[in-house]
């Protein structure tokens, strides 16, 4: 199986399976010289994890950051450095049931299709618990943008299923365990208990932001900072939909809106999402991402075997009943994995990345 590795100057090879007896990541192309340890990667990975709270799933993982290599008294050395993260609650025989069925929504029939064969246990590589690495991998990309360029990466969740979250401030986001941006989340509480009962499942929208960007990250044509971005967000378990900047909505604009006029002061509005021509402005990036609905829930529903006779599944285990509650921390360590690839490129390419033009100041995007 290929298509496991992620970059190719920073690149981050994922391994491992949901109830394999360990996860994690190998990144090759770190810098060297960097303080790193674990204490650098738990702290993203607690965020993300499971059982957090009564509204993900209840799976019991610690994720413990290991380090095994490329890291020598406190300082990154240039060398691949592993991480691993040991799976320490799986239970299994809550797949027993659909050994030889599909999970409508699953992957199970495609990978089953192109392989031969599949590991039933939670999804094995199509699981979520694969983002894991993901995230460790996005940590060490952060602390070297921090420290290079003061870039920040921040995530929130702006609507679940039907319920629309309207921004109040970030500082909220990290007080609650569904990553919104509101100080009252009583209703989204309500709205999830009723999916538990009724054993059904909703989707999300994830806005991702990247605040404190050099300008000229992004290689026309075909390798486009946006273009990179949507690429890496679409490979993000779940997802279905992706936009920069305005978006869609940038179909019912008129290029006299559309179109950010430019200033002494800077940027008057970000409809572009801090990219112009697949090159970064200096300006916030601006991310958002649609993510559907999970498809392991107690509800039967109708598919078939792996001989092809009808069958009703209902998929028993610990599952969230929103994938999204969760993901604010993954499309973080996404879009921080994407920015930390082209900075390297225009720093081989370009020398260093504040080479050049002095930016335009950039306008703080609406709502913040």
């Amino acid at each position: 199986m290929s298509g496991n590795t992620f970059g190719n100057l920073f690149a981050v090879t994922n391994f491992g399976e949901s109830h394999g007896s360990a996860i994690g990541c190998v990144i090759d192309g770190c810098p060297p010289g960097m303080a790193l340890s674990e204490a650098d990667i738990q702290p993203e990975l607690d965020r993300r994890r499971p059982g957090t709270s009564k509204f993900v799933t209840q799976r019991n993982e610690p994720d413990t950051a290991e380090i095994l290599s490329g890291v020598y008294q406190g300082r990154t050395t240039g060398t691949p450095i592993c991480v691993l993260i040991r799976n320490t609650d799986q239970r299994s025989k809550d797949y027993g049931d659909i050994l030889q069925t599909f999970r409508p929504g699953h992957a199970d029939y495609t990978y089953f299709q192109k392989y031969g064969i599949r590991d039933p246990r939670g999804g094995g590589r199509s699981s979520a618990r694969l983002t894991a690495p993901t995230v460790a991998a996005g940590a060490v990309a952060r602390k070297w943008l921090r420290e290079q360029y003061g870039t920040v990466f921040r995530a929130c969740m702006t609507q679940i299923g039907e319920v629309p979250i309207a921004f109040e401030s970030w500082e909220h986001v990290g007080a609650n365990p569904f990553f919104a941006p509101v100080a009252d989340v009583t209703a989204l509480e309500d709205y999830v208990q009723a999916l538990r009962k009724d054993g059904d499942s909703c989707g999300a929208r994830i806005r991702v932001v990247a605040s404190g960007m050099p300008v000229g990250l992004g290689e026309p044509l075909f390798d486009k900072l946006d273009a990179d971005i949507a690429w890496a967000m679409m490979g993000l378990n779940a997802v279905k939909g992706v936009e920069i900047g305005a978006g869609f909505a940038s179909v019912a604009q008129r290029g006299t809106t559309h179109g950010d006029a430019m200033t002494p002061q800077g940027f008057v509005g970000n409809n572009a999402g801090g990219v112009l021509g697949g090159i970064s402005t200096g300006q916030d990036l601006e991310v958002q991402i649609a993510i559907k609905p999970t498809s392991s829930i107690l509800s039967p529903r109708t598919s078939i075997d792996t001989n092809g006779t009808p069958v009703e599944v209902v998929t028993k285990g610990r599952h969230d009943p929103c994938v999204g509650i969760r993901a604010a921390p993954i499309a973080e360590a996404l879009l921080a994995l994407v920015v930390m690839e082209h900075a390297l490129r225009h720093r081989a390419q370009c020398g260093d990345v504040r080479s050049g033009l002095a930016p335009v100041p950039a306008a703080a995007p609406l709502g913040d």
